[in-house]
């Protein structure tokens, strides 16, 4: 037997019956040649970290932006972290981790410049709108590399319905979209008493009481009650105490942080140089580059200018706006 399809018969003896089997996937968009030693599903985790979009999330924001500090979270620390709690849970309850991880690692590839503000931006500039988790499958399925990274249906169908209102398909998707919510929310309540946003004591107290006093007691509390929660599956759920206090949790840092102008005081900034690279290239598009030129002759200027800004990294959305709209010096020729 090949590796494989040792892994195979393995998956099959000890997951749980409500996992997805990687030897059952309902395959790829194109047909593909099997490797003799991964499963398709370690095969779509492998392709994902090792593609360009991947490596760009180390630059883009999750909640602040460009922090001076070298312990605020990015968005590809979030994703680490995500994937981290996913697989916690996912072995928990006899899962199929590599699935579960793949989807985890791919879930926010799609991801703006400047988080969730720049999302905002996108949204209302673009006639078809923009959401980060469509982009996510639009990357996998078509830009990275041209053609895209060609996954399987289960770690598509993840990617897609990680967000609060998506309905994953499998399992394994559930586990990702609950342990997105687990790990931004206690992350960024660390990242924002880091900053001074936030005190130790304005955090409502009876969440504490319940959840944890810290960090590592609450994702503590969340990831054992979603696992004994969901046992007798199939759904992942956290029990109804924790599930409340944890939604208060999020409540409070959407009023405190996230919708909090004074915790993002560059926003105005942001949407100017979004906006601003985005009006520019509509009336220049000879300059995107060549994969966006060839989007656009296929789908249109607005399609093209929406997948390239939201693949710029903080750093080269700044760096594109300075090069197009600040004045150079005048550097003379002359020898002196």
């Amino acid at each position: 037997m090949k590796i494989r399809e040792i892994t195979e018969s393995i998956e099959s003896n000890i997951l749980s019956p409500y996992a997805v089997l990687s030897a059952n996937s309902r395959g790829r968009m194109r047909e593909e040649e099997k490797c003799d030693i991964r499963t398709d599903f370690q095969r779509d985790r492998d392709r994902i970290i090792h593609c360009k979009a991947f490596r760009r999330l180390k630059h883009k924001t999750q909640v602040f932006i460009s922090p001076e500090g070298d312990h605020y979270r990015t968005r590809l620390t979030h994703t680490l972290e995500v994937a981290q709690i996913a697989r916690t849970i996912a072995r928990g309850l006899r899962l199929n981790e590599d699935l579960t991880e793949a989807i985890a690692l791919g879930h926010d590839l799609g991801h703006t410049p400047f988080g969730h503000t720049g999302e905002y931006v996108l949204n209302r500039l673009s006639p078809f709108g923009f959401k980060h988790n469509e982009q996510s499958l639009r990357i996998v399925d078509k830009i990275e590399g041209g053609a895209g990274l060609n996954l399987t249906f289960e770690v598509r169908d993840g990617i897609l319905n990680h967000t609060g209102k998506g309905n994953p398909s499998s399992l394994e998707g559930s586990v990702v979209q609950i342990s997105d919510r687990i790990a931004y929310i206690n992350h960024d309540i660390d990242d924002a008493l880091r900053a001074g946003i936030l005190t130790q004591e304005e955090i409502p107290g009876d969440c504490l009481k319940v959840l944890g006093e810290t960090h590592r007691e609450r994702i503590n509390t969340m990831v054992t009650d979603v696992i004994l929660n969901s046992l007798d599956m199939p759904q992942i759920s956290m029990s109804e105490e924790i599930k409340f206090y944890t939604d208060r949790l999020r409540s409070f840092m959407f009023e405190r942080v996230y919708n909090a102008y004074g915790a993002r005081p560059d926003e105005d900034r942001i949407e100017r140089i979004i906006e601003s690279l985005y009006d520019y290239l509509k009336k220049h598009p000879a300059e995107l580059p060549g994969e966006f030129i060839n989007i656009c002759n296929e789908e249109g200027i607005d399609r093209a200018i929406c997948d390239y800004i939201a693949g710029m990294t903080d750093n080269y959305a700044v760096k594109r706006f300075f090069d197009i709209f600040i004045p150079r010096p005048w550097r003379s020729n002359e020898n002196l």
